[in-house]
């Protein structure tokens, strides 16, 4: 009896210490000076992409804490949203299938031509490019290819609809956060075939997970391998194995050497030790996953630290995933191998990823001041990268830059150091644990900061998902408000710096996009952006005037923004008839044509489609950056009649107004 009554005091205080682990304690809002309610539509500005209408009335009842942590589970059924993704077919294929199915265009004309479909002089000088596209979608279909567009294009949709729809919303914001700091770009071709897969396999599930997975799950997917080209990089090339030095004939041996063409003893001189660069070594991603991945360009690293952590990852490729162009690289070696034998002769490959023992630099090196001893074992290369990655995910530079940039995204542009310091104290206890680390900056007296909320601009990404989820829109084809979100600016998964989209308010604004983004919110609410339904009267409240229809539609947009203040600012812009007028008039205008295929380094036709611009005698071709100059005029809606009332003006306004830019 007495045993048993000691069981169970010590599982109830396991009970009790593992539920004081795992809940936070309460968010200190009230000592800075906010209400439930205003510290709920904080919490939901900074881990949502906007809070969707009553949805600050739901986190207040089921309590903020209880919220955070449901959030950071992140395993909330997504019914609805599976439902709209579900008529997206490529979302779940592999690497090696989107190879087999989704070719680049460059390598669907080589395969033409071998083919004899075309002729090899056509691709560059048809003079019929109609039928010479023709010719290609008939090749195509006959071979079961689709066109890689549609792949990017079927992705892009996908992100849209999941930052829209998704109740596990801090995991997207999340995936969006470590997509940009792990940046890969569809602008360069060998790897834009690769980032559907990355985001869905690297990012997405380790958004909320421990920080050296995210790392290295990230340096060994084939789309960041090839992005900063390290699939390319070898160490020297070892030297061949001396000859036996042949007997010599009778007779005089120095005679005898000369006539075979060796120097006799007496003559022989010292070979001379140069130190030459080593041929194939690419230095790329070793110094980006120092200065952008971990440490931070202020992390205590050199130029000998990059150079010698690129030698220790020498060999770190892609697996052959295709038969013919990117990811086809390595299928000569692993076939002379032979595919039995990678593991008994060091060869390693985890899924897409390979290492190669014959490409790597087994020599000495020294990184940060830890050496990985020279060793001749084809095993240990593969480990030397592992630990070099490992080591650097647990740095404590590491953890200040990591935990910087989480605080810069989360609470302010310039977070204070005193926040920093306690996240990266976490980070580093926890061994990087992501879950922990935003637990502890939520926990944080400096988050609730009156002077950090509302402190942050919107991205045009999270201004139109906002804009979005805060009406209750219907978005039945996503396309077009990537395209809108494009002429404001943020040309999402083309962003071609490592660094990914800076994030701080004075990239975003400038007085251009800010025209641009009175454009989109004008459009949006007008009915004037295909693919998107909004119904203004969904809450059954039919306004009387332009004065009440602010009322009603700022608590549901701004809910606990100042009615007076708004009405102060707004109210003119509302009642000013020259921009009425103008919107109006726009009914009269041809529609703005939209773009409804995006461009992965190709000009569009068949001749040149792809992310490789084979014709332009690019291997590793990019695409043309985006159009600087955006017409700033509002598409017009689908029927040619002035607008009616001024309702969906005075939405459009408020979702215009800087209350609105901010979060």
């Amino acid at each position: 009896m007495k045993t048993c009554c000691i069981t169970i005091l010590l599982a109830g205080c396991i009970v009790i210490l593992t539920c004081s682990l795992i809940k936070p304690s309460r968010f200190p809002y009230k000592k800075a000076g906010l209400t439930e309610r205003q510290a709920a539509e904080h919490l939901l500005d900074r881990f949502t992409y906007g809070a969707t209408p009553a949805e600050v009335d739901a986190v207040v009842k089921m309590g903020l804490e209880n919220w955070f942590q449901q959030q950071l589970q992140a395993d909330l059924p997504d019914d609805s949203l599976d439902r709209r993704l579900s008529i997206y077919s490529a979302l779940h294929l592999s690497n090696t299938e989107v190879c087999h199915i989704y070719l680049p265009g460059f390598a669907i004309r080589s395969m033409a031509i071998k083919d004899s479909v075309i002729s090899k002089d056509s691709v560059d000088r048809a003079v019929d490019k109609k039928a010479f596209n023709e010719q290609v979608q008939a090749y195509m279909d006959m071979k079961g290819f689709k066109s890689d567009q549609d792949l990017y294009k079927q992705f892009i949709n996908q992100n849209i609809l999941r930052a829209t729809y998704s109740n596990n919303q801090l995991q997207e914001v999340l995936t969006d956060f470590w997509f940009n700091h792990f940046n890969v770009s569809f602008f360069k071709g060998e790897c834009a075939q690769f980032i559907p897969a990355y985001e869905r396999d690297v990012i997405r599930p380790n958004a909320l997970g421990s920080f050296d997975k995210l790392l290295m799950a990230s340096a060994k997917s084939p789309a960041m391998l090839y992005y900063l080209d390290n699939f390319t990089s070898v160490g020297p090339t070892p030297p061949p194995p001396p000859k036996k030095p042949a007997t010599p004939p009778p007779g005089d041996s120095s005679m005898n050497m000369m006539m075979m063409g060796e120097a006799s003893p007496a003559t022989t001189k010292p070979v001379q030790t140069l130190t030459k660069p080593q041929p194939g070594l690419n230095e790329n991603y070793a110094r980006e996953v120092m200065e952008l991945h971990t440490l931070g360009v202020d992390g205590g690293y050199t130029q000998q630290d990059v150079t010698q952590a690129a030698r220790v990852l020498t060999g770190w490729t892609v697996y052959p995933i295709s038969e013919v162009a990117y990811g086809s690289n390595m299928k000569g070696l692993v076939e002379k191998v032979g595919v039995n034998n990678l593991a008994a002769k060091g060869y390693v490959r985890d899924s897409d990823f390979l290492f190669t023992p014959n490409r790597h630099d087994h020599g000495e090196k020294t990184v940060l001041g830890h050496v990985f001893p020279a060793n001749k074992d084809a095993a240990s290369g593969y480990q030397e990268g592992v630990d070099l990655l490992e080591m650097l995910a647990h740095h404590p530079s590491t953890a200040q830059f990591i935990c910087r940039k989480l605080a810069v995204r989360f609470v302010s542009d310039n977070p204070p150091q005193s926040l920093i310091d306690k996240m990266a104290n976490t980070f580093l206890k926890s061994e990087g644990d992501i879950r922990q680390v935003l637990t502890t900056m939520v926990t944080a007296p400096e988050f609730w900061n009156k002077q950090a909320v509302s402190s942050k601009t919107k991205s045009p990404f999270q201004l139109a998902i906002s804009a979005v989820r805060g009406l209750n829109a219907d978005i039945t084809d996503p396309y077009p408000l990537y395209n809108w979100i494009t002429r404001m600016g943020e040309k999402r998964y083309y962003y071609q710096a490592p660094t990914g989209f800076p994030d701080r308010s004075n990239y975003w604004i400038n007085t251009g996009s800010l025209l641009n983004r009175m454009d989109f919110s004008l459009a949006l609410t007008t009915g004037q952006i295909q693919g998107i339904k909004v119904n203004l009267n969904a809450s059954g409240v039919a306004p009387k005037d332009a004065q009440s229809a602010l009322a009603v539609y700022s608590k549901q947009l701004l809910p606990n923004a100042d009615l007076e203040r708004l009405r102060t600012r707004l109210i003119p812009m509302i009642n000013d008839p020259a921009l009425l007028t103008s919107v109006n008039a726009a009914s009269t205008k041809a529609p703005v044509p939209t773009q409804d295929k995006p461009i992965a380094g190709a000009p569009g036709d068949m001749m040149f489609m792809g992310a490789g611009n084979e014709a332009a005698g690019n291997k590793t071709a990019t695409a043309p950056p985006p159009t600087q100059e955006v017409a700033r005029a509002t598409p017009p809606p689908t029927n040619n009649k002035p607008l009616q009332n001024p309702f969906p003006l005075v939405v459009g306004i408020l979702i215009g107004s800087p209350e609105f830019q901010l979060y």
